[in-house]
Parts: structure tokens; sequence; C-alpha cells
């Protein structure tokens, strides 16, 4: 009998993960009883050191890409777009306003702040948060610079005073974003989501009210009118995404160009920092990205959130978020091999699998023969598992650690006269080829990058930044003129692959294939 997948949670992790993975059959891990490598995931709120993902072995995975945090902290986020802005220019990188880090900007804001009262006939309001602190703690709104005080740093930016609002209510839009690689950079962005409410009508003479300007639950769910009906909004502070959409039905506005939007503020986010986060295949990373959509429709980014929440405080939770972390798991890819980590983890000795494994877990090998080469504990030491472990997992090997290493031979393709697969170079990119694209939706997370053959290829190995914001800028051009081209199909002529490249729309209930969509508007 296959042994079952192991997960190992460190503190704080949700509760809600362990119900999820326990009902599809996995065993939680017992340090009383297993081996220290005898795990296939290890879960953290936190950050992993980087000894974790140095000592990784094929069949484990991480819930963390390490050095995201240029991305989930303000001020990083904030120095990062502000040199996107530089190099690609403002009407690009517009989602998101100008920011300061306080105290080392303060000069800058002042001379912004100043400027702004003196050539704006209206009043001009600010947004204050700390750097490093979530859950809505610390922040405050203001008008005059009397009132920006503050004792830690802070991040201070032009607070979007006219969002949509819903029977008077502001709100913003939690998407969950997958990154299942770095390199090559691979998203998806999942189907459902929250829309956080504010729990008091939107009022710009009463700064000081947070429930009235903040939308974060932790905040709102002890507001005075949190169990009250209010308006369409009704009782609480959470929709799903699916409610979202019937409220868009219901408006006169292109979604998907809105949808797409949203999507473009990600992928040209997560450019920011995908070329300076190292390659760990075997991790995948769950980001909350935080939009807010104004009174002419056009989204903006507040922020990108580290470990978002997976608690369960009410219904539109409980709709969301347990699908999310199912469908997650799946992202991560497991296979009949990696239940074997018990068996296969034995240092320093010869294995053999024939006699141990089930025809079912040999589907996992895909095809492998079992000839295995032990190489001399002195040549192991001397390469980096950080390196050679995921190489030799893309190949079909396993990597046993510092002392010793066995080599899956794949000899069964040249049994059966198939082809072998792409092999990756040791330390080079994991780059895609055409026969290695990942897929355009596994449960409710839809790939929306690589979009296209042209964005997979600007993909591969070096990863070029400016044809990718190229393609996106004309996808958003085409679905906002309602004008179809084929090389959002094709790609370039250049492009290895002779199929289309398809991918889906993310967004709408039921997402249309790009390709599809394009020749529909033809």
């Amino acid at each position: 009998m296959a042994s079952s997948l192991v997960f190992r949670l460190h503190d704080r992790s949700p509760e809600l993960l362990r119900e999820v993975l326990l009902e599809r059959g996995w065993e939680e891990y017992d340090e009383r009883k297993q081996e220290e490598d005898d795990w296939n995931l290890y879960w953290r709120s936190s950050a992993f050191h980087s000894s974790e993902y140095h000592n990784l072995l094929p069949w484990q995975r991480l819930n963390h890409h390490p050095k995201t945090f240029g991305i989930t902290r303000k001020d990083c986020l904030a120095r990062n777009l502000r040199r996107m802005r530089t190099t690609f220019g403002s009407s690009l990188y517009d989602f998101s306003p100008t920011a300061f880090n306080l105290p080392n900007d303060y000069t800058r804001f002042l001379a912004e702040y100043d400027k702004l009262r003196l050539y704006r006939g209206h009043p001009v309001y600010w947004i204050c948060k700390p750097v490093d602190l979530s859950r809505g703690r610390g922040i405050f709104i203001f008008e005059g610079i009397k009132d920006l005080v503050y004792d830690c740093p802070m991040i201070v930016q032009r607070y979007i005073s006219n969002p949509l609002l819903i029977s008077g209510y502001k709100f913003d839009l939690r998407i969950y974003v997958c990154v299942k690689s770095f390199h090559p950079l691979t998203v998806y962005i999942h189907q459902e989501g929250l829309v956080r409410f504010a729990t008091e009508k939107y009022n710009l003479s009463s700064l000081q009210n947070l429930y009235s300007h903040l939308t974060n639950t932790s905040i709102n769910r002890f507001g005075p009118f949190y169990k009250t009906q209010k308006g369409r909004v009704g009782q609480g502070c959470k929709w799903t995404m699916s409610k979202f959409r019937h409220f868009l039905h219901s408006l006169d506005i292109n979604e998907l160009l809105l949808w797409q939007r949203i999507n473009n503020i990600i992928t040209l986010t997560l450019l920011t920092i995908a070329s300076s986060v190292p390659s760990c295949p075997n991790c995948l990373e769950l980001f909350g990205f935080d939009i807010l959509v104004d009174i002419k429709f056009k989204p903006w980014l507040l922020e990108v959130n580290y470990s978002p929440a997976l608690t369960l405080d009410c219904q539109a939770d409980n709709l969301v978020k347990k699908g999310l972390i199912s469908d997650l798991i799946d992202l991560m890819n497991y296979t009949s091999i990696d239940r074997l980590r018990d068996r296969a983890y034995q240092k320093h000795k010869h294995l053999c699998f024939s006699n141990e494994i089930t025809e079912g877990e040999k589907e996992g090998f895909r095809g492998s023969a079992f000839c295995l080469l032990l190489v001399n504990q002195h040549l192991a030491e001397l390469v980096s598992a950080f390196l050679l472990g995921p190489v030799l997992h893309g190949l079909g090997m396993l990597w046993l650690g510092p002392s010793s290493a066995i080599f899956w031979v794949d000899a069964w393709s040249s049994l059966c006269g198939s082809q072998k697969p792409e092999r990756i170079q040791v330390g080079g990119s994991t780059a895609q080829t055409g026969k290695d694209i990942p897929p355009v939706r596994v449960g409710n997370f839809i790939r929306t990058f690589p979009f296209n053959a042209a964005t997979l290829k600007a993909s591969q190995h070096k990863l070029d930044v400016k044809k990718i914001t190229q393609e996106l800028q004309q996808l958003t051009g085409l679905l906002a003129s309602g004008q179809s081209h084929d090389r959002l199909c094709k790609g370039d002529k250049d492009t290895d692959d002779d199929d289309c490249f398809d991918s889906l729309l993310w967004g709408p209930k039921d997402p249309p294939l790009l390709s599809q969509f394009l020749m529909n508007l033809e």
C-alpha cells in the first residue's frame, strides 16, 4: 500500500490548511515518530531560513519562495515600483500613487505636498502606513501636514479619494495569486477572491473614522455596524468575487478590460522582483494582492500581502478559502514517487525499488527504468544540494543529501522508442519549452502568465521585461478597442512553437480562451 503524503506545519499555521490536507488523505508530521526529512510539504506563515532552501529534497515543497520581501514590505514595494516607473515609464506603472518612505524621503514628500497644495483647486489627502505592519494597524489619513506625526518607519502616499462605492460603502478586492515559479515566471490567479467592505459610509469629512476608510476585516468586524444590514452590502463586511461579478453585470462597463487591467497590475508588480528571486523549483507562493477600483473603474494596487490570512471569519471565507487551499495543493504537482520519501531516504545504502512499488506508483516514475548509480560521497559534497537537488528532480532523479546522490537513468523512453525529455543544465534556469507548457487551469487557478507564445519565449532564460510589457499593452489595447490581432495568438514569427500557445482570460465567470475571444472580435 502506498504511503501517505506528509505535511508539516509551523506555529501559527492556519487550521483550515490542516483540515483540508487531512480530508485529502495526508498525514501530519510527528517529529517523535518520523525522520527529520520525512515530509512532503512544510508550511509556515513566516519566512524560511536560507538553510531550509539549501537542504530541500526532491519530494519536499515549501510554501514560500526566498526573498519576495521586495513586494510584500511596503517600503520595498515603493522603491521597486519607483525604479520600474523610471525605467519603463510612468504611463505603464501608473497603478500605484507615488509613495515616500519616511523619514528618508521626507524632503521629497514635502516638496510634492507643497506643489499639490499650490496647483490643485481641491483638497489633497494622504495615507500613512507603517512599513512592516499588517491588518490595518497604525494606519491614518490626513490632509494637513500638521497631522503627519509618526515614531517609526512609515510610507506615505496620495490617498485615492474617489473610490467606487457600493451603497455608499468603500471596498477593495483581495486577489489570490500563486507564483508557481520565478524562473521561468509562471503565475496563476484564482477565480474566487474576496470583496472587503468598510462598515460605515464613506465620508471625507471624518478622516479619523477608520470604519469609513479602511476595509481590513480585522478592524471592521469590531465596528458598531458590522452585523447590521448595509444596503446592497448586507450584513458583515465581505462578499465573494462571484457576487462582485454579479454586481458588475448590472453596470454598463467593459468587464474584461477591468479584469485585464487588474491582471496587468499583478504581472507588472511581480516583474519588479522576478529577476532577483533565487530559483527554487520546489517552492511556490500564495500572495494576497489588494486592489481598489475608483469611480472611473481604474484599478489601483494598495499592497501585496505575504501569507494572506486563511482564517474563517464569515460565510464568504468558507466559500472561498477551502477551495483555494485545495487548488493550491493541486498546483504543487505531487506524484506517486513523492510518497516514497520514507523508503527512498536511506543514506549510504544502495536502493532497489522494483520489488517495492505498486503499479500506481510506477506511473509517478514516468517510465524511468530502475537503473541506479551511486555517486561517491566526496563528489556529492562538492555540489550544493540547493543547486543539484531541484535539477535532479527535474530530470527524474533523486538527490539524497550531501552524503550521496542517486541518479535515475531514464532508459524506458529508449526502450519504447519515444523521445527523451528535455534536460536541465546544472545551475541554469528551468526554462520551459513548447513541450513543457504549464496547464491553462488547475481547479479555479487560471494561468495568467505566460499568456501567449511571445511571453513564453520572453520568460525563458533571461527575463525580457520590455517584450513582456509590450505584449501586455497590446492585449489591453485590443480588449479596450475590440479589435483582434494574430500576434497575440501566434507570437513572433521566430517563435519555435508552430502551435498556438493558448490561455484563458482571467476574471469572468466562464473565462474564454484567448484565441477564441480574438477570433470573435474579427
